[in-house]
């Protein structure tokens, strides 16, 4: 019996993975590659936290168009307690009214990024047959990260973002909620 992951459930795996170790760090984690602490949440308020951010990415495109309706999800924060630690990851696309404006749209991003506290760390073409252009960017301050992908040959064409937080405690006497 073959299991199929959802596309959302890959593309965060994919982002916690790349964000990790790319500038997304801080002195109060072990490792280089550590991810940073983002303080004391509940799961839900982190989630909402996350969208928020997910939004004002959007209005930094500066391009008229529509975002996917995806919602934030609840993973484990690599070598913490799983039941003390999480992080929230927010996995959306993005789809500019007209097409031709998918260029527009992501050279925005990288003008206004470095404006608004974020530190680019990766803008190249990936690996894959299509070439997909890629932007990774680290908010050291509010520890955040994101990945964007331009997805020319999709239809519709989009860019294709996730935004993960650090690592979150959960406040005592609270549980971490999965979603």
């Amino acid at each position: 019996m073959k299991i199929k992951q959802g596309a959302p459930v890959l593309l965060a795996s994919l982002a916690l993975t790349t964000l990790g170790g790319c500038g997304l760090t801080g002195s109060d984690s072990a490792g280089s590659d550590a991810i940073p602490l983002a303080g004391t949440s509940t799961s839900r308020d982190a989630a909402d936290a996350v969208e928020k951010v997910s939004a004002e990415l959007r209005g930094l495109t500066g391009v008229e168009g529509k975002p996917s309706e995806g919602r934030a999800g609840v993973t484990e924060c690599p070598g913490k307690d799983p039941a003390r630690y999480f992080q929230v990851f927010h996995p959306w696309s993005f789809y500019p009214t007209s097409n031709d404006r998918l260029d527009e749209a992501m050279e925005r991003l990288k003008a206004a990024l470095p404006e608004h506290g974020w530190k680019v760390v990766r803008y190249a073409p990936d690996t894959s047959r299509n070439k997909n252009l890629g932007l990774t960017a680290d908010h050291g301050e509010k520890k955040y990260g994101v990945s964007v992908v331009q997805m020319k040959q999709n239809d519709p064409p989009k860019l294709s973002l996730t935004v993960v937080s650090g690592c979150y405690e959960v406040p005592e006497g609270k549980a971490v909620e999965r979603f």
